[in-house]
Parts: structure tokens; sequence; C-alpha cells
């Protein structure tokens, strides 16, 4: 009787919570298992903005004239840590429309495991494979003359911001991913909303050498705002040169309305997946 009554105790919230967290960590290592052994997914996410950084550090680095202490190099690099953060989307968008359209998440979802964690896990590694980019990307910033001006905490600061704009736009991926289902369509549609959005911004040129009609858009779109931000954190206001708009609160603003207005969009859609 007394084992008939302890199968019968509905299992708490925390202990729920305890249960998808710890399925949540099977399926990351899963996903960061495929990453390591698939050598493409390493060559794009660390190989392709290390040629990012030397490219505009060396080949347009020269004609572009920027006011920011330290040259051109320290405004790019916040600049390019936001566009591989935003660009790791790829690989969360086309690695769950392979998976939906082999039929992968629907053995999954056959499993006696927590509903959430097929996606909290690939969001959770994409946010580790982002981690380890940067910090790569930081070490080939620093040969090449990249220097933190603000301190310890505000360089901290900057990384956590990249990783969250990052883990947010991976959200939108995994909306598109899952509604979309062909790798192909998956790529491509990237490169029409993704490149537009990170080239008309800050993260290259500064804004005012555009033209006026493109300035208000570069200006209010959620990628100039974070990469102004991670740039406001790494280099802080030095003297003698222009100040630097933080639009700190601006960013967390628009992040906090992606995850709100995409994450149960992409539940949705993991829901509908068949």
């Amino acid at each position: 009787m007394a084992t008939l009554a302890a199968a019968d105790v509905t299992p708490d919230a925390a202990q729920l919570l305890r249960w998808a967290l710890s399925d949540a960590f099977v399926i990351t290592r899963r996903n960061l298992l495929v990453w390591l052994r698939v050598p493409a997914y390493i060559v794009f996410t660390i190989v392709q903005p290390v040629i990012f950084v030397l490219l505009f550090r060396y080949v347009f680095g020269g004609a572009i004239r920027v006011a920011t202490p330290g040259g051109y190099v320290s405004y790019l690099m916040p600049g390019i840590i936001g566009q591989t953060a935003a660009f790791a989307c790829f690989a969360t968008a086309i690695a769950l429309a392979v998976e939906a359209q082999a039929g992968v998440i629907d053995r999954l979802r056959s499993l006696p495991m927590a509903r959430s964690a097929v996606l909290l896990g690939r969001l959770m590694a994409d946010g580790v494979r982002m981690l380890i980019t940067i910090l790569v990307i930081l070490a080939v910033g620093y040969a090449v003359g990249f220097r933190f001006q603000n301190g310890v905490l505000p360089a901290i600061g900057m990384v956590v911001l990249a990783e969250a704009f990052g883990v947010t736009i991976c959200c939108v991926a995994c909306f598109i991913g899952l509604v979309i289902k062909d790798q192909e369509a998956v790529q491509a549609f990237g490169l029409i909303w993704l490149f537009p959005l990170t080239f008309v911004s800050s993260a290259f040129v500064p804004i005012q050498s555009m033209p006026d009609w493109m300035q208000a858009f570069a200006n209010n779109q959620p990628i100039t705002l974070v990469i102004n931000a991670m740039r406001a954190l790494a280099l802080g206001n030095q003297p003698g040169a222009p100040p630097l708009n933080p639009n700190l609160w601006e960013a967390i603003v628009w992040l906090a309305g992606i995850l709100i207005v995409f994450g149960p969009l992409a539940v949705r859609a993991y829901r509908r997946v068949s």
C-alpha cells in the first residue's frame, strides 16, 4: 500500500523543473557532440568570423575613418562579435529543419522526456558554441590590436550581452527552421532577412556615412542598438572622443520583445511539427 501511495504522489514544481533541466542537458550534450564531430560546423562557427576580423581589419580598415579611441579595430570588434552572435542562428535553423524533415523531432517527442527539452537543449548548446566562438574572436582581436578600455566587469557585460543577443536571434531561427523544414530554403531565407539587418547597422561603419533615408532605419533597429551598447561597454567614454551612446536599456527592451513574440511562436511550431 505504501508503494502504491508513493507512486500516486504528483511531483511538485521543483521536481518537474529538475527533470526538465536534466533532459535539456542531455539534449545539449547530444547537440554539442554533433558539432564536435562535424568539421563543417566548426569551420562555419569559428573560422568564418576569424576571416571577417582579418578582412575588415586589414583590407577595409585603412579606408574607414572613425573617431573611436584605438582606431578602427576598436570600433570593429564589437560589431564582429554582434554579427557572429546573430549568424549563429543559421546553424540553429538548419539543424532544426533537418531534424524536423527527417522525423528526428517526432522520435524525440515520443520519448519519456520533458517537451521543453528539445528546444531548450538546442538553445543551450548554441549558447555554449557561441561563447566559445566569441572567446576565439576576442583572442584574434587582441592579436590584431583590439583592447578593452573600460575595465573587466564591463568587458564581461559585453560578452553576456552578445550571448543574450545571439540566443534571442536563435529563438527566431527556431521558429523559422520548424516552419520551413527545408535546409536550403532556411539558409536562403536567413540571407534575406539577417544580412541586411547586420550590414545596415553600426556594426562595420559609422551610420553617419550612410544616406539620410537609410540612417533613420539603421539608428533604430535592434542590431545597431545592441552593438552600440556592446561598444560602449567595451570602450567606455574616453577624454577628447565623442561620447558613446550605450543604448543598453533600448537593446534590452528589443531583446525582451523579440523573445516575447518568437518564444511562443517557436514552441507552437515545435508542437505542430509532424
